[in-house]
């Protein structure tokens, strides 16, 4: 099983929609229903409706020898309660439908240093918590294909992109080609119209936790203020 700190919006219509189009509720644990549509989203959702529709603040890792569930759980606590006390809910203007490099994502619209201290500040505090990377682990992240900050990354961190490399994003889709890409954003856009929010307010932290299938599930939330 593997654990990993995500967003997730709690309940409400954007969530209820997210969870829709990926075919996974990530809070209630179990399949959603798709919509129909022509760009077969069960097909082009199989990979990402795993982890359910997040964020990834800390990426998803193996526990640590000695390490258990419960010492986890009592970490975030103790972690949520010093950001708290240091800092504020993050806010952005919105959400902005995008193709990432071939994924079709939400990403936050305005200024995002403060979500990139906040997620720095998780992924070094969360650390001890994980258990090193194997090699077939390390060899599945393609270092050769990494710059050598990112290559330091991975081997500090077991995730290259993180720190001054991380970048936000809210994933709908696997890999997709161009004109897959263009029918999907145009889904989607019609998917989520009136439902993105503005603004987007990540105010609280979701561990989240991996059952013997793969699925990713919600295990608590950690509101970000005091």
């Amino acid at each position: 099983m593997r654990y990993a700190v995500y967003y997730a919006p709690g309940r409400g219509a954007f969530a209820d929609a997210a969870a829709a189009w990926l075919g996974w509720d990530l809070a209630r644990g179990g399949p959603a229903v798709q919509p129909d549509s022509p760009q077969d989203l069960p097909h082009i959702t199989q990979g990402a409706r795993k982890y359910g529709f997040h964020g990834t603040i800390k990426p998803p890792f193996r526990l640590a020898q000695g390490v258990s569930a419960e010492g986890l759980a009592q970490g975030m606590q103790d972690l949520v309660a010093s950001l708290a006390a240091r800092l504020t809910p993050v806010q952005m203007d919105g959400l902005a439908l995008v193709d990432l490099h071939g994924f079709l994502a939400l990403v936050p619209v305005g200024q995002t240093a403060d979500l990139q201290q906040l997620a720095a500040e998780v992924v070094r505090a969360l650390d001890p918590f994980r258990a090193p990377l194997t090699p077939a682990e390390t060899a599945r992240r393609r270092p050769e294909t990494l710059t050598d900050r990112q290559r330091a990354l991975l081997a500090e961190f077991g995730y290259p992109f993180v720190m001054e490399q991380f970048q936000f994003h809210l994933t709908l889709s696997d890999r997709l080609d161009s004109a897959q890409m263009q029918a999907a954003k145009t889904a989607a856009a019609a998917h989520f119209a009136g439902l993105l929010p503005r603004p987007f307010v990540l105010q609280d932290l979701c561990l989240c936790g991996e059952d013997a299938a793969g699925q990713f599930h919600l295990i608590a939330r950690y509101p970000l203020m005091t």
